[in-house]
């Protein structure tokens, strides 16, 4: 498991980092578009911000910084959110979930999202986790090729099809 890249730490995310989280999350959301999300970034803020201040108090958060020595603000360039995968179903491994990952454009290829995966991953395994799932957009090959490198590979395939709506053509106009 990879270390935080030289000029940057990995540590728990605090309550004051939940809004710039949230704004990056936004921006993350906008991102997922291209590759056919259908979530509506900026109309689901609100609610990411409490959930990311859920993850904060449940210690489900990091943040990336840049080094402080690198940067007086010890700026968040980075995030990601995990749990324990709850549910009702009994299985034969207890499965955390990493549900967002995010480093800042120009962060990117620095390291720091393989540091960020790798710390979720130790504090998972810390809390009894044997194997860890996340999601990533069908048409979103870079991530599906960053998440493959990581050691990563499918588990389910989501399908899914839009329901176009049968018009009936009648005279009542």
């Amino acid at each position: 498991m990879a270390d935080a890249p030289a000029g940057y730490a990995i540590e728990a995310a605090d309550t004051d980092d939940a809004d710039l989280m949230a704004d990056r999350w936004v921006d993350l959301a906008a991102d997922q578009r291209e590759y056919g999300s259908h979530l509506r970034p900026v109309d689901n803020r609100d609610r990411i911000h409490e959930t990311l201040l859920q993850h904060v108090v449940t210690d489900t958060a990091l943040v990336a910084r840049v080094d402080e020595a690198e940067s007086p603000d010890a700026a968040v360039v980075g995030f990601v959110t995990f749990g324990r995968e709850t549910g009702g179903y009994a299985q034969d491994v207890d499965r955390g979930i990493v549900h967002n990952i995010y480093v800042a454009p120009d962060h990117r290829r620095a390291g720091v999202g393989s540091a960020l995966l790798s710390a979720a991953e130790r504090t998972l395994a810390a809390r009894g986790v044997e194997a860890v799932a996340l999601e990533a957009m069908a048409r979103n090959a870079a991530a599906q090729a960053f998440y493959r490198a990581e050691g990563y590979e499918p588990h389910r395939v989501e399908l899914e099809k839009p329901l176009e709506s049968d018009t009936l053509t009648t005279d009542d106009r």
